[in-house]
């Protein structure tokens, strides 16, 4: 064996080691709270944690909320659903790298007696105006996050700024209006899979899905280093790559509650 070649492996090996400890260190992700509350992260988080050796610190808000972090360097990854927001944070640097990760979808969920009547309809705008007109109870996320986002936009396509007695606004995560609008009687807009880990508590309908303006897309973004050096690049990336891998495909796929996927993997092969 040269001496070059010794000298290359050698490189090569201290390189892997170095990179294989810092990604070991701590790793801070801000996150949607569907990921949480769904338990996507608790099924799959341990593969990579054993994988790497690292501890994944989740913090669970809306991606607004998550993205802010970012944009302050206070995380080292994210994992999102507010896709033009995603483009405007790596459009302003505050990222290195972003990949598509998985999908669901949104649904209009709400009582069983369904006063609108909205039931069976494939339109959100159309239901959205029909619970407006009802004035039947509408609980919006209210903490700008995706879902939440999402929730803005519909409203603006429908023309009216919904305000009034029928309209709350909650600032809360999914899970907690999921079970106020149980408590109401009233609608929401959610994701599905937050919906389907907490549909036996709630006794909530799927009321309006199908439409194409309710897809769900999510995405892993690194943090920039160039911007905070200071901030766990290597884990960030060693994350970023596990959850679009085969192995972390898979892990998302593998996610059942009640025998049902809630996510679909889509990371470009």
């Amino acid at each position: 064996m040269s001496k070059w070649f010794k000298h290359a492996l050698t490189g090569f090996v201290l390189a892997a080691l170095s990179f294989t400890v810092l990604a070991a260190k701590d790793i801070k992700m801000a996150t949607t709270t569907s990921t949480e509350n769904s338990g996507l992260l608790k099924a799959i988080l341990p593969q990579f944690e054993a994988k790497y050796g690292a501890k994944v610190q989740v913090i669970s808000v809306g991606s607004g909320k998550a993205m802010k972090l970012g944009e302050a360097g206070d995380v080292d990854v994210l994992l999102v659903h507010a896709r033009p927001d995603e483009d405007k944070f790596m459009a302003a640097g505050h990222g290195v790298d972003r990949r598509d990760v998985m999908y669901n979808d949104f649904i209009l969920v709400g009582p069983k007696d369904d006063p609108a009547k909205v039931r069976g309809m494939t339109d959100v705008i159309a239901a959205l105006k029909k619970i407006q007109a009802e004035a039947a109870p509408f609980i919006s996320r209210g903490d700008d996050s995706g879902t939440d986002k999402m929730e803005k936009s519909y409203w603006k396509t429908v023309g009216i700024e919904p305000k009034g007695a029928w309209y709350v606004s909650a600032g809360q995560g999914m899970g907690e209006v999921l079970t106020m609008s149980a408590s109401k009687q009233g609608y929401t807009l959610s994701d599905r899979a937050t919906y389907g880990a907490y549909r036996g508590k709630t006794d909530l309908d799927i009321l309006v899905e199908g439409d194409p303006k309710m897809f769900n897309p999510y995405g892993v973004i690194v943090v920039s280093n160039l911007k905070y050096p200071d901030i766990n690049i290597q884990g960030a990336r060693a994350f970023a790559d596990w959850i679009t891998s085969a192995e972390g495909q898979k892990a998302i796929a593998d996610f059942k509650v009640d025998g049902q996927q809630l996510f679909f993997p889509s990371a470009k092969k």
